[in-house]
């Protein structure tokens, strides 16, 4: 694929993407991308700082870069039932290699809902978009390979699922030396993708780190994440793995009663490096009035890593391959 036909796919598959939920009566929100520490999505660390230059802080208080929009859309759920935005995504990645970007595009939905649903609007925008692509009129403009338009029109319409524990336990039988706990590698990804015919997958009902069974493992979540009735010490969460892509879209239910809410906010990992930096509750301020002004209902959300998802729909290994104007720390133009 040249630069030219990259640009041709990024920008149709954007634009689908945003069709495909405005259809289903999403409403298109603008959350700002200078933010407090509520725009991280969960490493304070990865967060770029703003200021006009090293000697002044431009705001009277710690600014940062965007990571995601999400506690802004989760605000307008229960005045407008479903909402979606798409925007650049800033993390300050430390590895130059083929999987990270410094910046990147996501589109991000939460809607009044659950998780059952949640992950049916994940499964049928990538099938989509995949069968979109393929039946496009012009689809040679994309550059893409009759191979990879083969592979891309048996996506299917319902993924496969692993929960957490079921692709530990698969990962042992396939020789890995993991425990339960453990995070999940690209690497560890690739060979729980070749275990269901190199499909997308999902990987459900990550280990609660609130619980007594979850204390000290290394999988670390957003803090809002809803706890599973069904399975205790897990939460109703799901990452999307991709072919290609990897890890392209992190989901979950989301706690919505206040209390609970600013606990899990106070014991997350994500809130102690945010004390360390200096901040503190009044960083999630605006977002705890809201919700005491407002209500909340049961939602649930996700976040699209549009890049990987590309990824995916071109065939790329390389991430740098799948966008028009790719940006690492190793590279900015």
């Amino acid at each position: 694929m040249n630069k030219e036909q990259i640009a041709r796919l990024e920008g149709y598959v954007l634009k689908e993407a945003e069709k495909f939920f405005g259809q289903q009566d999403f409403t298109a929100l603008f959350p700002p991308r200078i933010v407090r520490a509520s725009g991280a999505c969960e490493n304070i660390n990865t967060l770029f700082e703003v200021s006009v230059d090293n000697n002044h802080q431009w705001f009277d208080r710690q600014a940062y870069l965007a990571q995601t929009g999400q506690l802004y859309l989760e605000a307008m759920v229960p005045s407008l039932n479903k909402v979606y935005c798409l925007g650049p995504s800033f993390r300050a990645e430390p590895k130059v290699d083929n999987r990270h970007l410094t910046e990147f595009t996501m589109l991000e939905i939460e809607f009044a809902g659950n998780f059952e649903q949640l992950l049916e609007h994940i499964e049928s925008l990538v099938h989509y978009l995949a069968q979109q692509v393929t039946k496009h009129t012009q689809v040679d403009q994309f550059g893409l390979s009759k191979e990879n338009l083969i592979r891309l029109a048996k996506c299917p319409s319902k993924f496969r699922r692993y929960t957490y524990d079921q692709a530990i336990k698969k990962l042992i039988e396939l020789g890995e030396d993991i425990k339960w706990g453990d995070d999940i590698s690209s690497t560890r990804e690739k060979l729980l993708l070749a275990t269901v015919d190199n499909q997308p997958l999902f990987i459900t009902h990550y280990p609660d780190p609130m619980h007594e069974d979850g204390q000290g493992i290394e999988v670390e979540k957003f803090f809002n994440m809803l706890p599973s009735k069904d399975s205790p010490g897990r939460v109703l969460s799901a990452d999307l793995i991709l072919p290609f892509g990897g890890e392209s879209v992190g989901a979950a239910a989301r706690v919505h009663k206040l209390d609970e809410l600013i606990n899990r906010l106070k014991n997350s990992k994500m809130y102690k490096r945010l004390e360390a930096k200096g901040g503190d509750l009044t960083d999630f301020e605006w977002y705890i009035n809201q919700i005491k002004k407002n209500g909340a209902v049961p939602h649930a959300g996700c976040g699209f890593g549009m890049s990987r998802i590309l990824q995916y729909l071109s065939g790329q290994t390389d991430i740098t391959q799948a966008v028009t104007f790719p940006t690492n720390k190793g590279n900015i133009i």
